[in-house]
């Protein structure tokens, strides 16, 4: 899963798994931990392209690597979230934390 982490520029981006359980996120969140605890990133980048189903597991991954990069003036991201993750997120609380940007459909874009 090593692709699946990524430093671009001052960015941490994290290209979440199909299925976000217990078991995922105990290692997602170790893994990013380090990148910010290291300093090499100031702001996270959580990828959903792919994920269609979140527990309370994935939002603790958002809550906790939020509160870490918060202490170091970074910002939290949530890109590619199709309808079910972003209503967890807003049920959750998240988006006020977490910036959630949207996806352009087709006829946005032209």
């Amino acid at each position: 899963m090593e692709e699946e982490f990524k430093v671009i520029d001052n960015y941490l981006m994290i290209r979440m798994p199909d299925e976000i359980d217990h078991h995922q996120s105990v290692d997602i969140s170790r893994r990013a931990d380090r990148y910010i605890v290291d300093g090499k990133v100031g702001n996270v980048v959580f990828d959903f392209e792919r994920t269609t189903f979140m527990d309370s597991s994935g939002i603790g991954i958002i809550i906790g690597r939020y509160k870490k990069i918060a202490c170091f003036g970074g910002k939290v991201y949530a890109i590619n979230t199709d309808s079910r993750i972003r209503r967890v997120l807003m049920l959750s609380g998240l988006h006020n934390v977490v910036e959630i940007i949207e996806r352009k459909t087709e006829r946005e874009s032209l």
